[in-house]
């Protein structure tokens, strides 16, 4: 058989696992380490649905927002780091419970237990998803996705590091009569469902809107518009916010402002992973009482003392428009930004490497020097101040290193060179710039 012809079906049954199109007998395993890494699988054709989308916008005279883009990508790669690094453990849990607690074991090589698990992985998934929007705690490691003030497939890979930690336990007692190895796959076939639905450029799709979760639907969760505030949780199925009262139509005269109520303005991905943590801190500190300062970590984000646990609505913010966060910065920051980036990804792809032992020095600076270039890409995008001295330094300590345990090769090597002379060239004409500026004064 043809080579390119096998790639082909190949490359097609990967992009199926977007719209859950999978077959139940290729995609059953009687051991947990058996199942695919199918997030990683679904990457490329991804990635290609991006590209399209991005040209549907072009034609229809969108912006594109490099900066947007970039910044989603940039949680992405956070959130994947981590994935990559603790290679599954916590499913661990999980494993350990059906191996001493299970109570009726379904048997693992039926068709049957595959729909079963199907299902009550996404029944989880909503209440876990409800719990992210209703649970102050919770809300403050999801706020991420939701971070953005665009609505676009870049945006389903926002995501916060901590939140597939906190929302686990939720998915814990499918372990008393699930096998391990069919959570595993679903709760990733769940997870790769979602990321099409951020998009504008796909309006109604009919009958399906009755069952499943649509771009329509999501588009109503992302808005912070008053009346989409809580609603359309769903994951794969819609059924149940119409079974439990959280479903929301779109409304079609009213246009929906995407992104926080309270935008916290910034394309720095390590500030916005972090920023909503450090309000409920403060918001906890603010509080006269222990009672009133739990209070603050375990109701809604919009609780106070006297109000009920989800808050009054009348005293939420009605978003009904919004000017954008956005800087314009010059066109060789955008190129610097683009090649670093690519550099970024570049090594990041080199983690799936399941033989490459990540506890080592060289490994864990390269991975540390990721998350920082990420940062500093934020820094630039935001035109901070410190933006160049920080670049400068992250360049010339990565190049110092690199140097001594010999693990950069002679393309990388030139490049950080060169970035290095950039921002000594920028801080000196910038300098010179300000004293001219201050002498004419």
């Amino acid at each position: 058989m043809n080579v390119s012809y096998v790639d082909s079906i190949d490359q097609l049954k990967r992009a199926g696992k977007l719209w859950y199109l999978v077959n139940p007998y290729e995609t059953v395993f009687e051991f947990p380490h058996q199942v695919p890494d199918y997030q990683r699988q679904v990457w490329l054709p991804f990635f290609v649905l991006i590209a399209l989308e991005q040209i549907i916008l072009m034609f229809k005279r969108k912006k594109f927002r490099f900066n947007d883009q970039i910044t989603s990508l940039s949680h992405w790669l956070f959130q994947e780091t981590g994935r990559i690094f603790f290679r599954g453990a916590e499913y661990y849990t999980y494993i350990i419970i059906n191996e001493r607690y299970c109570w009726w074991n379904l048997p693992w090589n039926s068709v049957w237990t595959w729909c079963i698990t199907a299902v009550g992985v996404d029944f989880c998934y909503y209440w876990i998803h409800r719990s992210n929007h209703e649970v102050h705690f919770l809300w403050a490691q999801h706020q991420v996705h939701h971070s953005s003030e665009e609505f676009n497939l870049a945006v389903g890979l926002r995501q916060s590091i901590l939140q597939h930690w906190c929302n686990f336990l939720l998915y814990l007692p499918l372990a008393l009569f699930i096998p391990p190895s069919h959570f595993i796959a679903h709760n990733q076939f769940n997870l790769i469902y979602q990321l099409w639905i951020h998009t504008t450029v796909i309006d109604d799709l009919g009958p399906l809107e009755l069952i499943f979760n649509t771009p329509k639907h999501h588009r109503v969760h992302h808005g912070c518009n008053l009346y989409c505030l809580d609603k359309n949780y769903g994951g794969v199925l819609i059924i149940w916010d119409k079974l439990f009262g959280t479903y929301m139509e779109e409304i079609d005269k009213e246009e929906i402002i995407y992104g926080l109520v309270v935008s916290p303005q910034s394309f720095n991905p390590l500030y916005l992973q972090v920023f909503y943590t450090a309000q409920l801190i403060e918001k906890c500190l603010w509080m006269s009482t222990l009672t009133d300062k739990l209070a603050v970590i375990w109701k809604g984000p919009s609780w106070f003392p006297g109000s009920p646990r989800l808050g009054l609505d009348e005293y939420k913010i009605n978003v009904t428009s919004r000017i954008k966060y956005d800087h314009c910065i010059p066109l060789w920051q955008h190129f610097y930004i683009l090649v670093h980036f690519s550099l970024v990804f570049n090594q990041h792809l080199q983690l799936y490497d399941e033989t490459q032992d990540l506890r080592t020095i060289p490994s864990g600076f390269t991975l540390l020097n990721n998350l920082f270039a990420l940062t500093v890409i934020g820094l630039i995008f935001n035109r901070s101040a410190y933006a160049g001295i920080v670049e400068f330094v992250r360049c010339f300590i990565y190049l110092t290193f690199s140097t001594i345990h010999n693990s950069m090769n002679i393309y990388m090597y030139y490049v950080y060179i060169i970035s290095c002379c950039i921002w000594i060239v920028h801080f000196l004409c910038t300098t010179i710039s300000n004293f001219t500026n201050k002498r004419n004064e």
